[in-house]
Parts: structure tokens; sequence; C-alpha cells
């Protein structure tokens, strides 16, 4: 899903927000970066790249890209939801290494289609999912 500039402003104007330099430098730091992040790690980035811009425009603005599907929203369980841009619409499920915090985006097929059974074995398809494994690395 490759949003242009006009995708944006029209997302911001649904939600009732004026399209300005800061939310396009919120949107263009998501989309630049592909590591996942918090709305703290984004705000000081862009910060830190000269942009004038409040806690409050970047936290209100990730929702407003959450909600209409241009960044996916991750919960990994500690307390803060970490942040990826959906530039498409491929498929991917995460592992989350505890000692490091390291988090490897992986596919499988085999995988998808045992839910995919899994769910129609009780009379249901997958309309989406999230996966996460939380790992440690092998003792060698």
């Amino acid at each position: 899903m490759n949003q242009s500039n006009g995708a944006l402003k029209d997302i911001l104007r649904k939600e009732g927000l004026r399209y300005t330099n800061q939310r396009q430098s919120i949107w263009d730091e998501i989309r630049s970066n592909h590591d996942h992040r918090d709305a703290e790690d984004i705000y000081i980035s862009i910060r830190n790249n000269g942009v004038n811009v409040s806690r409050a425009t970047v936290y209100r603005t990730i929702d407003v890209l959450v909600k209409n599907r241009f960044v996916r929203k991750m919960d990994l369980g500690e307390g803060r939801f970490r942040y990826e841009p959906r530039l498409d619409d491929k498929h991917h499920d995460h592992m989350v290494c505890e000692e490091t915090g390291d988090i490897i985006e992986y596919f499988n097929q085999e995988l998808e289609d045992l839910q995919e059974k899994i769910a129609n074995e009780f009379g249901y398809t997958v309309v989406r999912h999230v996966h996460q494994l939380f790992v440690k690395p092998l003792k060698k």
C-alpha cells in the first residue's frame, strides 16, 4: 500500500485534521524506517531532524495512520505499542527475542495453511490474525 501525499491529505481531511508539514514529516519518518518503534522513538527522531512538532501531534497522527491502515500497531506485552509502516499488504508475522528485544519478521505458508485449516474445522475462515512468537536464543 504505497500511499501518496494525496492519500495522506484525504485521510486527514476525513478525520477532521488539517494537512501540515508536521503531519507529513510523521508519515515520512515512519515509512522511511522499517524498525518497529514506539511513538516516543518516532517523536524523538522527528525532533532530531529539526522538525518542530508536539508529542500530541505525533500520537494523534499515528492513531489516524493506524486507523486508516497506513501503519500497523503491535502490542508486544511490554506496556508500549510499536509501529511499522504498511507499505504493502504482504503479510508477515513476528518473532521477538526476549533477551535482545530484536524483532524478526517471517512468513511461513505451512503455518498460514494450518491456521486456515483449524478455522475451517470450526466453521470459520481467517479474516486477519496476529502471530507473535517470543523466543530466546538456543543454548549451544
